[in-house]
């Protein structure tokens, strides 16, 4: 699992790695650092300000980005351990817009994951989605060499790359791409749950607010997403997060919200670092500590064999994760 302890204050030390400037075409691929200021996307500021947590995850996606773009990929190696998860993500999203424009069938996005980026595989898949986001390409076909579940992933990850561009329509209008397939919606939905804790600022009341306004059948996979999303990333205090799973349970979803934090949780150790705003998010949202819900996610995952690949058993996994919530409640 690695070191589970939570950072320290110089593990919180923000470090900036410089990179050269991206040469040939790929200059034309690498991101502008403005990319990251979600104020400019008119997301929800608090008390006027914008939330910090999630503008630096973005900073450390575009840096990332631009890592690939300069070949310089192991300087996100310098980045702060809690922000380099972000960092690979965004190589990874820059390794697939790669595989895709120069057909090379995932050989980049592959390597990224045997190597560097082989701690981090939760957010190279969700990297890897944004990429194929990037490209309005279906997400998944690209990313299969490595893991047959986690590649599901690449849908969560394009589902929020997708809502972040289009926020009136995906947030404002609740419309769903037409390029999915109905076993894709439901894990894009689990991304635009992670979009809106961004774009609702981590707020519990207008979260809710937000979530009641989509179908029924939409509002479980958001909730499984913004518990990833307060547990992976932060933006909330402690009385907010009480106030996250109290509204989830009122909707009827306090189980996804539970899956979601223990995927986050379990993300974050194998990174090998617990962030402060991650453990205290999961005794609140798992109702356990971090060891005991990341455990949940590896007991499903060996209950359903070496052969599961599909959607069904994706979303198998994640009722089992549930069920495990559902069971430490009662006992």
């Amino acid at each position: 699992m690695g070191d589970t302890g939570t950072t320290t204050f110089l593990d919180q030390v923000r470090t900036e790695p410089t990179l050269s400037p991206a040469r040939g075409w790929r200059r034309f691929l690498a991101k502008d650092a403005r990319d990251s200021d979600l104020g400019r996307r008119r997301f929800r500021l608090r008390d006027g300000a914008s939330p910090t947590e999630f503008t630096d995850a973005e900073q450390s996606y575009v840096l990332g980005f631009n890592a690939v773009m300069s070949r310089e990929v192991e300087k996100i190696e310098e980045m702060s351990a809690e922000q380099r998860p972000f960092g690979y993500e965004g190589a990874a999203s820059a390794c697939t817009v790669l595989d895709l424009l120069t057909l090379t069938r995932g050989r980049r996005l592959h390597e990224l994951l045997a190597g560097p980026a082989q701690h981090h595989r939760h957010a190279a898949y969700l990297g890897a989605g944004r990429g194929y986001a990037l490209l309005r390409l279906r997400p998944v076909r690209g990313a299969r060499r490595a893991h047959p579940l986690l590649r599901w992933l690449a849908v969560d990850g394009f589902g929020f790359q997708w809502s972040l561009a289009r926020a009136d329509r995906m947030v404002g209008e609740r419309m769903m791409p037409d390029l999915l397939t109905r076993a894709h919606c439901a894990v894009f939905d689990q991304g635009l749950g992670r979009l809106l804790w961004y774009h609702d600022g981590a707020s519990a009341g207008d979260l809710a607010a937000r979530i009641a306004g989509f179908p029924a059948g939409r509002r479980a996979d958001l909730w499984s997403g913004i518990g990833f999303a307060a547990t992976y990333t932060g933006g909330a205090e402690t009385d907010e997060l009480w106030w996250l799973a109290e509204q989830a349970g009122a909707d009827g979803f306090r189980a996804h919200l539970a899956q979601g934090c223990a995927f986050a949780v379990a993300a974050r150790l194998r990174s090998g670092v617990l962030p402060g705003h991650a453990a205290r998010a999961v005794p609140i949202l798992a109702g356990t500590d971090a060891e005991e819900a990341a455990s949940w996610t590896d007991r499903a995952l060996i209950a359903l064999g070496h052969e599961a690949h599909t959607h069904e058993d994706f979303r198998g996994w994640q009722a089992q994760i549930r069920r495990s919530w559902t069971h430490r409640l009662r006992s």
